[in-house]
């Protein structure tokens, strides 16, 4: 890997990161229920990824499958819980995905894991169960649920494109928003969107998925599957700070620290493996 291909990996990933962290706000912003927000999202990011990738990077081969449904999980999870928790949970609870990445690209991957991930993991359980002590509504508490399993879906997703770098991982993203836009589409076909919806709708579409997955699936040929979830590590800072700006929303004092913890877990981790890598 040269190094001004590695410098562009990381590049693309800063600024999907930055695409990825205005989830949050523009969700929260469309009046429409969950699963029609993800559908319609999905369907407007589809043909932003054919223009980039082609149909050709399509191959309906059984990885790129299991991709597909990993993506489709991953975001329609994060929109359901973004609309039921806090837009801080949500993402701060997704980005428990470097524990399950850990486990999963060691056991799949053959990547090895070391003494830092096991403290990564040990410090993210412990971060993640501080969300959970905010006095939170019954459907809070769902959405900080449905937030962890998007983080699962999340880890499974970064290994199996990961696992494709050889291949075209586009395709898990192109079959995901397709498969996203099938399982929706009764809720979509219930729900039409007003005026100011398609303004939100097609920003979460155009910016927020299709050009984001663009740069990540660019991205994740040349980093490690860990670094895949480690670099954009700036989405889970912003995303909170543009609903407290743009909407006035406020982390719980448990989860404020409990995504604290969680951030400084993943740095150290980032911190730790580049060290580990250099030696």
């Amino acid at each position: 890997m040269t190094t001004n291909r590695r410098s562009r990996a990381v590049l693309l990933l800063v600024t999907a990161a930055v695409l990825w962290s205005l989830a949050g706000v523009l969700i929260k912003g469309v009046s429409l229920p969950a699963l029609a927000v993800a559908g319609y999202r999905s369907a407007i990011a589809l043909p932003v990824l054919l223009v980039f990738f082609g149909r050709r990077a399509v191959d309906f081969s059984a990885p790129q499958w299991v991709g597909g449904i990993c993506y489709a999980a991953t975001v329609t999870l994060f929109v359901a819980a973004t609309k039921l928790t806090t837009a801080g949970n949500a993402i701060l609870l997704q980005y428990t995905a470097p524990l399950y990445v850990t486990l999963l690209a060691g056991w799949l991957l053959k990547e090895r894991i070391r003494w830092f991930d096991w403290v990564t993991i040990a410090a993210v359980l412990g971060g993640m169960a501080l969300f959970f002590l905010d006095r939170l509504s019954a459907g809070g508490m769902a959405g900080n649920v449905l937030a962890i399993c998007s983080g699962v879906a999340f880890a499974s997703l970064i290994v199996s494109l990961r696992g494709q770098k050889d291949a075209a991982p586009a395709g898990s993203a192109i079959l995901g928003n397709l498969l996203t836009v099938l399982v929706c589409l009764p809720w979509m076909v219930q729900a039409a969107p007003g005026g100011s919806d398609w303004i939100g709708l097609v920003l979460l579409g155009v910016f927020q998925i299709g050009l984001s997955y663009v740069c990540y699936v660019v991205a994740i040929r040349n980093v490690t599957a860990m670094e895949g979830v480690l670099i954009p590590v700036i989405e889970p800072i912003l995303n909170p700070l543009w609903a407290l700006l743009w909407m006035g929303e406020r982390l719980g004092p448990w989860a404020l620290w409990g995504g604290v913890v969680v951030i400084l877990a993943v740095l150290f981790r980032g911190i730790a493996g580049a060290r580990s890598s250099a030696d």
